[in-house]
């Protein structure tokens, strides 16, 4: 059985929401978009954050993501679906989603150097620290997914 929802942040902290959704903003015009969906959606899977898993295989099916690349995600280091780009970027997510463990290694990092300019190094770094943040919020809010909820979420906080 789920639990109930427990807050929204949206309607009691629109501010905070607001300036989440800048920086996704501002990530989204840097990283490309199935990429940015792939490491979401993969770092939500680390994270057992169904909201975020949902909405972003929604987002990544939407804009033409194939469903077998999304669904082979959680084993893509034995999956030929995915770029040797994509791979370099996905280890340095995992490696950031899991810091503790791995403390976002130099061997993870120099494997994004041949794919990423320096700048974008720091936005696939912002963007791996920003979607587990919500991934948290998400987890710990117990909040379900739902396309049409989202969009009222963010209506309410450019709003307020």
């Amino acid at each position: 059985m789920l639990d109930q929802p427990r807050m929204n942040l949206a309607e009691a902290i629109p501010d905070a929401v607001r300036h989440l959704l800048a920086l996704e903003a501002m990530i989204a015009k840097e990283l490309d978009f199935t990429l940015a969906h792939l490491l979401k959606v993969r770092a939500s899977q680390i994270n057992g954050c169904a909201f975020c898993i949902e909405m972003h295989m929604d987002a990544a099916v939407k804009h033409g993501e194939r469903p077998e690349r999304l669904a082979a995600l959680p084993a893509w280091t034995e999956s030929p679906l995915y770029s040797e780009k994509e791979r370099a970027a996905l280890t340095w997510l995992d490696e950031v989603t899991l810091i503790s463990t791995y403390h976002a290694s130099s061997k993870a990092y120099e494997g994004l150097k041949p794919y990423f300019s320096d700048e974008e190094i720091t936005w696939l770094t912002l963007l791996s620290a920003l979607i587990n943040c919500w991934n948290r919020i998400a987890i710990s809010s117990r909040v379900q997914y739902d396309a049409a909820t989202v969009e009222t979420a963010k209506r309410l906080a450019e709003h307020r």
